[in-house]
């Protein structure tokens, strides 16, 4: 696996969640000039961006989770973190972190991702 997430789990509307995504020593040489982001993929839907990171820490949120989350990430830890607060049932997902690519093109493989499910 070389982009291990992790957090995840049940909550009730409201509540928060930090999700956690290292990278494994197969790929930290490459890890910290990646633009990174976190992805979703609601029950039945396509994956969704969520968040990203640059590697000077530039963000940027998909409207419905502005304000809400937070993307960040250390370098010297390969690792990039998700706080989500405010969580609504909606945010039910898999979560999943990978390089941000636009083309669609990704160089690493998708991990397992982790679930979050949020009840009302």
């Amino acid at each position: 696996v070389q982009l291990q997430a992790s957090g995840g789990g049940s909550v009730q509307a409201g509540g928060s969640l930090r999700l956690s995504c290292v990278a494994s020593r197969s790929i930290f040489s490459t890890f910290s000039p990646k633009h990174m982001a976190w992805y979703r993929q609601a029950p039945g839907k396509g994956r969704d961006l969520v968040a990203s990171i640059t590697s000077g820490r530039s963000t940027n949120y998909a409207d419905s989770v502005i304000g809400r989350f937070t993307i960040s990430r250390d370098n010297s830890k390969k690792t990039v973190w998700l706080q989500m607060n405010n969580l609504k049932p909606e945010d039910t997902a898999v979560y999943y972190c990978n390089e941000y690519s636009p083309s669609g093109t990704y160089a690493w493989n998708w991990g397992q991702g982790t679930l979050v499910t949020v009840s009302s």
